[in-house]
Parts: C-alpha cells; structure tokens; sequence
C-alpha cells in the first residue's frame, strides 16, 4: 500500500494574518496625534508587527465628517492595490483589544546604506539634476534653504496614488524607504475628501506630462472603480457615495489633462509641518 499523499500546509496570507491573528499590544506611538499602537499579531504559526489604530482613539475632523480615518486608511490600501505598485502596506479593517480599527503591517525602515535621499534642504535658488524643487523653508536667524525631493520614479507613482486619493496630509514623515528598493506611504487618514484637499511634499512634477505607466495605471483604475464587484464594491463599504463618484472624477481628469495636478492656490500646498 502506498504512503497516504502530504498535503502541505496552506500558506497564510498578510491580509489574513492581519485581519484574522491574534492581537497583542506591545506600546505605544505616542508622536502620532491619534492613538497609535504597537502590536504582535499571530494566526496559524505566523507572527509578525503591525500598528492598530482604534477609532476610539480618532481625533474627530470638522472637514472630515463621514466614516473614520480607519476607513480611508484601508480604502488608501485597496486603491493602491488595484495600482498594482504595491504602495501603501497591507491594511485591514478588524475588531481589535479596542474596538474596531484599521490594523496595518509594520515595515521595518531601510538598513541598506547608501540608498537614495529623498528629501532635502540645499542652499541653492534651483534644484540639481535628479532633485525636484518644492519651495523654499525658514531655517532660522532669516534665512532660507531650498525644499526639494528626488526625481525619483517611487516618488512619481505616490504623487499619482496621492492625486487619486486626495492625499491631504503627504508629509515627509509618511514616506517609509524599505529594504531591497521598496518604497511605501503611510498614515492615509486624511484622504477620499470630495472636495480638492491635496496636500503634499511630492509637487516636483506639477503640471508635468504623466508618464505612461501612469496612464496605463489610471486607465485600469477607471474600470476597477466601475466594478462593483471589485474596487467599487470594496470601496462602497468604506467611503461614502459622494466619496466615491468624487475619487473616480479626478481620475478621469488626471486622464483628460494628461498632466500631474497643480496647487489650487485656494490653501496652503504644503502640509506643516512638512515632515
């Protein structure tokens, strides 16, 4: 008689992980001003870190009235999803030690040396090649230095993400270089607003032509936000009605200019402070 087949373990997903494990708090973020907590999550054999952020611990928004932050910060991460760039973290919706939260997975900062810069202050009225200007800071005693970010073609696509999502609060903080190359955004409460509300660090490319990635990118976002069985229908549970013709509306006027928006003029382009 022959030796009963092995089937080997199934694997578990992040998205699984985060959404189904077991969540332990292990501290605090206490810079964040909403309630940010370090965490352990384990499910079937696999741990890993991740934060979970309550929406009991939500600061509530006067310009930001309907759902949560916890929301946005998932429909953040479903959009940049349906990119196929991989931009933001893997992020869920689940009941945590605090009620219901958005429980997204921790990566670890960069140890490669040598990698890019993506920020920077110069002492200069125009950038040097590879950087992008964004405008000019206070140092102090009356002076001022030169904002600038790298040309950087990870940066480029978040610009796209953030001009989909209405990115209100893209500071250099949130940008998170990991190992092996990657680049990721956090922090995407302030998001899916149907009124203009960009606001970002990543303005080097204003009114430059997207490039054709990036249309590609936005042409499969256009059909994956008519189908309701797909990103519609995922974002439909986490954003409001309005929210949603709204984010489908600058996509298909990011497509019809064919061009990286520009501030408004309207408000301050830049979040403060800016990092």
């Amino acid at each position: 008689m022959s030796a009963p087949e092995r089937i080997p373990p199934r694997s578990v997903t992040t998205a699984e992980l985060l959404a189904k494990g077991e969540l332990k708090v292990r501290g605090r973020i206490r810079e964040a001003s909403n309630a940010v907590l370090f965490c352990s999550v384990t499910y079937e054999g696999r741990e890993a870190s991740c934060v979970y952020k309550p929406v009991a611990g939500e600061r509530p928004l006067w310009d930001f009235p309907d759902g949560n932050l916890a929301q946005r910060e998932v429909a953040a991460y479903e959009v940049s999803e349906a990119t196929g760039w991989g931009l933001v973290p893997t992020t869920v919706l689940r009941d945590g030690p605090y009620g219901e939260g958005m429980c997204q997975l921790w990566i670890e900062a960069a140890t490669d040396e040598g990698g890019p810069e993506l920020l920077a202050l110069v002492d200069a009225e125009e950038p040097e090649a590879g950087w992008k200007a964004i405008g000019f800071a206070d140092v102090g005693e009356g002076k001022t230095a030169l904002l600038v970010h790298a040309d950087d073609e990870r940066l480029r696509r978040l610009a796209v993400l953030d001009a989909v999502i209405n990115n209100a609060d893209r500071k250099g903080g949130h940008l998170l270089p990991a190992d092996g190359g990657r680049l990721y955004g956090i922090d995407h409460g302030v998001t899916f607003n149907a009124e203009n509300k960009l606001r970002t660090l990543l303005w080097g490319w204003a009114g430059e032509s997207l490039t054709p990635e990036s249309i590609e990118v936005l042409q499969g976002l256009r059909e994956a936000l008519r189908d309701r069985a797909g990103l519609a229908g995922k974002l439909a549970e986490l954003i409001t009605a309005v929210e949603l013709d709204a984010t489908r509306a600058r996509v298909e006027a990011l497509l019809e200019a064919g061009k990286h928006p520009e501030p408004s003029g309207e408000w301050p382009a830049i979040p403060w402070p800016p990092v």
